[in-house]
């Protein structure tokens, strides 16, 4: 007697069609887990560069506010971003004794690409409106300082 061991032709297709459904479902809900990471990502991100422009007034040194940020030390807001890492021309150097100029860099831009959202898409400044804004998503991510 001869053992027919495997799968008939019937079990193979009904097999292929359940995992069919099982990827039709799984693959829109892990598009949504990445862009809720994305936008987690970006939202951290604005925080540390609103950070960087404000200060964090829970940090102090010797009883001193001591996070001071962009805004503190210089006494007026970055002219584009890129000022919380490279000091922009015509703004003073830090002294020490009057606790005044450009004492950065504000952020640490060596982890990624500080002017650009999860997407790639550069994030909008405006010192005026006191905002950043990241349009990468397709629905405005604003964060005010």
């Amino acid at each position: 007697m001869k053992s027919k061991a495997g799968f008939t032709l019937v079990e193979l297709v009904l097999i292929i069609v359940v995992l069919g459904i099982v990827a039709a479902v799984a693959i829109p809900k892990i598009g949504d887990v990445i862009s809720g990471s994305k936008t987690s990502a970006t939202k951290e991100e604005m925080l540390r560069l609103k950070g960087g422009i404000m200060g964090n007034p829970s940090v102090s040194s010797s009883g001193r506010f001591s996070d001071r940020g962009y805004r503190g030390d210089v006494g007026s807001f970055p002219p584009s971003l890129t000022g919380l890492v490279v000091r922009p021309g015509g703004v003073a150097v830090w002294n020490p004794y009057t606790r005044l100029g450009w004492h950065g860099p504000y952020i640490d831009s060596t982890g990624g690409d500080y002017l650009n959202d999860a997407w790639g898409v550069n994030y909008v400044y405006d010192s005026t409106a006191r905002t950043i804004t990241s349009t990468g998503s397709g629905t405005n991510i604003v964060i005010s300082f």
